[in-house]
């Protein structure tokens, strides 16, 4: 099955330490990451920001006071998905390294798991719906080469 198509804007808001989260997110790394969760053409636009935007956002938009490690906004899913994933540099740091993960490694499973999310896939309705998200997205990131990112 061919890969569908994205448009991708990549934008790094400023923050400390944000020239080491952008080195980890070359664009076609990038772009490779999100196309393999994709099941329909796409327009996403991926934006890497510092805590304070990051907490911001999730308590205005989800009532939750901190910040979060990804945020999917999704306005389409159909023809075309439209989607803004936020991620949260420090978050996403502090995760990869509690994981023992690399930065590149952290933020490929959440670009792909915001991208499933961005196409109506949800992880928070059920358990059921839990395990299934869970095991297409270890099937996208082994596909890609990177190992199961639920493995503990």
């Amino acid at each position: 099955m061919p890969l569908s198509a994205l448009t991708l804007s990549l934008q790094f808001a400023r923050f400390d330490g944000a020239a080491e989260h952008r080195a980890a997110l070359p664009r076609h790394k990038v772009t490779r990451w999100i196309r393999h969760a994709l099941a329909l053409d796409a327009e996403i636009t991926v934006r890497i920001v510092g805590a304070e935007e990051g907490q911001q956002l999730n308590r205005d938009y989800r009532q939750k006071d901190y910040a979060t490690n990804v945020l999917t906004f999704d306005y389409t899913q159909e023809p075309v998905v439209t989607a803004d994933l936020v991620l949260c540099a420090p978050v996403v740091a502090r995760e990869a390294a509690e994981q023992n993960k690399s930065l590149e490694e952290h933020y490929a499973h959440l670009l792909v798991h915001g991208a499933l999310h961005a196409q109506g896939w949800d992880h928070e309705t059920s358990d059921a719906d839990a395990q299934e998200m869970e095991a297409y997205e270890t099937d996208i990131l082994t596909g890609l080469g990177f190992t199961d990112p639920y493995a503990a």
